[in-house]
This record gives structure tokens, sequence and C-alpha cells, in this order.
């Protein structure tokens, strides 16, 4: 009887880089040695993936639509409502929400002097998102609803909900630190853009004013930190519409993924979302932890889950924050993740698992932000990259198996056998992979002189 495929995708949130002078001007993933992930490569196929198209510098949110198979300038309407209905939001038809960051303003010349007001903010966030829940808006009286949900870091998701709102309208994110912050506009010319405008610059300075008199904000000030007193209202937008993942490509999903704009993204294309202890979307994340509910929940006979999706998100972080060694640090958690799953998959009797690892966009240190550069892909059975990875630890002299790529960085993925390719070719790849059946040894046939 022929084993039941799956699949694990090992998403690496802001992968790739770029040659860096202090790492002998080679990238992050070419300083490195990642037995596991290299055995992936080794063992498998490899190219460069340009998660939308080339040349695009991406955000996390139209990759991910991409590479799950998604065309984001179809069905993308902001990253808004990702975030909202990560953070827990609820989404109906005719509500807006918004990815959005509690900031420093200086009230005086209206510039955002932090677009984040803290990293560190899991213990101030909830406390704010609850007490702005419900703000009044003078001017609208109480046809809109407005609600805040803590998400991550200095992250939150906002949700408008009322009559008459429309989505395509601006933020009032400048998006750099050190510029004014900006008034919505209404994209196009119908009354609906033009009255979400008005209620999201009137919320912009109610926000503001509310935040500014909280009790937190009169203890920074005192302490000489830095005022969360402005919340910057980005990526406006409704709930997608779509077909589900499993109809669109006959798998069912599960997605681990504490970053919300991720989840609710998950949420939106009907995948299970698995909520995993100290899974934080952050430095202090805990992917051994991640690990261990991925492998339960592909296993799990009750939930029948043929692809599993894990994202993490802190090799990102470290990229924005211009830090070197915080990516190497987590590339290397990473590895002893992926060799956790190897480990423990690789003992299944009844199915027969192929793995992949990406990432979905560029953040190299050097900038500390999102870049147009491909980042590597490798595809490879489960078993297949185990056992590489088994004898290359024994001192075998290792080949690559089906390419002439052994390692897992942006210069050996370039030579491999998928060549360059975008996200929209992604998911078919994985499932012709998923299909592919191993090839037979031939017989060696003994030849036996008869002749007398």
């Amino acid at each position: 009887m022929s084993k039941i495929k799956k699949h694990i995708f090992i998403m690496v949130d802001g992968l790739g880089d770029v040659s860096i002078p202090e790492l002998d001007n080679k990238t992050p993933l070419q300083y490195l040695d990642l037995p596991f992930v290299n055995a992936i490569s080794g063992s498998g196929i490899n190219g460069l993936l340009d998660p939308v198209e080339p040349g695009l510098a991406c955000g996390s949110d139209t990759a991910h639509l991409s590479i799950l198979g998604y065309n984001p300038r179809k069905y993308y309407r902001g990253r808004g409502a990702f975030e909202s209905m990560g953070a827990g939001l609820s989404m109906t038809p005719g509500d807006i929400a918004f990815k959005s960051n509690f900031a420093t303003l200086d009230p005086k010349t209206n510039i955002v002097i932090s677009r984040r007001a803290d990293r560190v903010f899991e213990h101030l966030g909830p406390t704010l998102c609850e007490y702005l829940s419900g703000i009044k808006l003078p001017s609208f009286g109480d046809k809109y609803r407005v609600d805040f949900q803590y998400a991550t870091e200095h992250r939150c998701g906002v949700r408008i909900r009322g009559p008459d709102l429309d989505d395509n309208i601006t933020s009032t994110d400048p998006l750099k630190d050190n510029l004014p912050l900006l008034s919505s506009k209404p994209l196009d010319s119908s009354p609906s853009a033009l009255l979400t405008s008005k209620i999201v610059n009137e919320l912009s300075i109610e926000i503001h004013k509310a935040l500014s008199i909280h009790p937190i904000n009169d203890q920074r000030r005192k302490e000489g930190k830095p005022l969360a007193n402005v919340v910057l209202l980005r990526g406006c937008g409704a709930r997608i519409e779509v077909p589900t993942f499993q109809e669109l490509h006959g798998l069912k999903a599960f997605m681990i993924a504490p970053t919300c704009i991720i989840a609710g993204l998950g949420m939106c294309l009907n995948i299970d979302i698995v909520k995993v202890p100290d899974a934080t979307g952050d430095y202090h994340t805990n992917l051994t932890s991640k690990a261990k509910h991925l492998v339960s929940n592909i296993l799990s006979q009750e939930k029948n889950y043929t692809f599993g999706f894990v994202h993490i998100k802190a090799v990102d972080d470290a990229g924005h924050d211009k830090n070197v060694a915080i990516k190497l640090e987590f590339l290397k958690k990473i590895d002893e993740m992926v060799g956790f799953i190897m480990n423990e998959l690789v003992k299944s009797q009844e199915f027969e698992f192929s793995i992949n690892i990406t990432g979905d966009h560029s953040t190299p240190v050097r900038s500390g932000d999102h870049s147009y550069e491909p980042v590597p892909f490798a595809v490879s059975k489960l078993n297949a990259a185990f056992q590489y990875h088994q004898k290359s630890q024994s001192g075998e002299k290792m080949v690559p198996q089906m390419d002439s790529v052994a390692r897992f960085d942006e210069i050996s993925a370039s030579r491999g056998l998928l060549g360059r390719f975008t996200g929209a070719e992604v998911m078919g790849i994985i499932k012709r992979f998923m299909k592919k059946k191993k090839k037979k040894k031939k017989k060696k046939v003994l030849c036996v002189d008869t002749t007398a």
C-alpha cells in the first residue's frame, strides 16, 4: 500500500541578504554551516525565488499570497484585515481594518519621531488597546464603532464598523521616522472613499488626544521614555473573498504563525491556525515548541492534515534592526528546528513527507528594510534529506543528489534545477514534487556464458 503524501513548508521571514563585510563579504547563509537545511538542498532541487515578481521589494502579505497561489494583483485589499483578524478581531462585509503601530509624535511639529514607540511593548499594548476600544468620533455620533486589538511588539489591529466604509484610501503612516504624520486621502472620487478618509483623519486626532493623557504616558514622560501617543493607521483593507486553500490545491492545511498578519492571511484562506505556547513572533519565540506542534499536527490521524506551514519572524526583525549577530543566531536555531522535525517525522511508517524551506523576501541587515533580491528555495523528500544529513555527518563525501547544489544560500541556489522563478509557481512545484516517485534501482543482470 502506498503511503499518504504530506508536505512541510518552512517559511523564514526576511531570509535573504547581501554580502556583509564583517562576514568575509558573504551572506549570513553563506557564512554559516547549517547541516540540516543544507541537507534539503543537497538531496533535493533548488532555485531562486522572486516571491511576487523580479525587481519588487514586496511585503510579507503580498509575498505569502503569491507563494500560496493567490495573485496579489487580483486579490490583495491591504494588510489591515489580515493583521486585525490575526490579532483576534472578526471581520464582516463592510468592515475596514488597519495594520497599526503605536508610535511617538511631536505634537508641536506634527512630526513622527519614531514609528515604533517601543519594541518591548507586550506589557503596555493590551492595556492601551482596551483603553482605546470604543473611542468616540464627535462628528459622526454613534454611527461608527472602532475596536483595537493588540498584536505583537508595537503593533495592533484597528477595525472600523459602520455604514458606507471604503478601503480605497491612503494611510496616516509616513513610513519613515522624522516625517510628518499624514492625513488620509481618498484614492478615487467615490463618496464612500471621501467619507472614510474623513472618519480616519478624525480617528487619528482622537487617538492622539486620548493617548496623550493616559497614565502610561505620564509615567513614560517622567522616566524620559518615548511616548506612545499616536497610532499610525496603514494598510487599510477589507476581508478578501477567495477560493479556500483546500479548494485551490486539494490539500488540508494548518499554519503556525504567531505573527498576526500571517495568521490573519491564513484565516482568509480557510487554513487552520494552530496556537503554540511561547511562540511569540519575535526574538523571544520558542522554535522547539513550534516544531513539536508542527510534528504532532501533521501526524494527527484525527485532523488528517496534508500540508503544514510554519512561519518564523525573528530573522526579519534582525534584518530591520540591522543586527547581524541575531540574524546568524536565529538561522542556526532554525537549522536545529529543521533537524528536530526531520528526526521525528522520519519515524513515520504510514506517511511520506516532502519538505521545503524558503523566505518571503530579503531583509538585508545593511539596509534594514525589505529589498528586491530573490531568496533561495529548496525542496526535497524528507527521508532523502535525513539520509543525506546522516551520511554527511558520518564523514562520507556527499555530492548533490538532484542538481548541482549542496548548500542552501543565495549564490548556490542560482545554480539549481529550478532556475529563477516567481511565487505563483511555488505551489505547483511542491504538488508535483509530492507526487514524485522514488526511482527504483535497476537490477544487475548476471550474464552467464552457456556456450559449450
